[in-house]
């Protein structure tokens, strides 16, 4: 009886080994295609943080999409990545579209989804300031975060 048992319990292991091999139990499943989407976004941002959470994290690819993240460096160059193919969505902002439109463009950007609301710029201090208020800035240079924003002298 005992010898049967065990002889039992190994078959049982060498056939769930079995079916683990054949049937892949612990892989995720890898086979399903991905449908890749170009976006180029106008410029790194915390705003934006969600997405790029989104895209670690696996979101888009567990309901079938790969989001490819192209930097394009303003709007008039995300717009012609778009405009191009090179792009399938842009981050950018309204005017964009109204530039290419008012361009004549007859293939021209459509603006369908506010991302966000207010100016992504943030004033950033190497010190610690208590109770920071604008009067601190007086006498202080303020440079732009990126290529087009002024340098402010104050």
């Amino acid at each position: 009886m005992k010898n049967t048992i065990i002889y039992i319990g190994v078959i049982l292991v060498i056939f769930l080994g079995a079916c683990a091999v054949l049937f892949n139990f612990n892989k995720k499943d890898d086979s399903k295609d991905l449908e890749t989407v170009i976006l180029a976004e106008v410029a790194h941002s915390i705003f934006y943080a969600p997405m790029y959470v989104a895209i670690e994290e696996g979101y888009f690819e567990d309901v079938g999409i790969d989001i490819e993240l192209s930097l394009a460096n303003g709007a008039d160059k995300v717009s012609a990545a778009v405009l191009a193919g090179d792009a399938d969505v842009g981050f950018a902002g309204s005017e964009a579209t109204i530039y290419v439109y008012n361009g004549g463009e007859k293939d021209y950007l459509k603006t369908f989804a506010r991302l966000t609301q207010k100016d992504g710029s943030f004033i950033v201090a190497r010190e610690d300031i208590k109770d920071f208020t604008l009067d601190d800035l007086v006498g202080k240079t303020i440079i732009g975060g990126r290529a087009g924003h002024r340098m402010i002298n104050l």
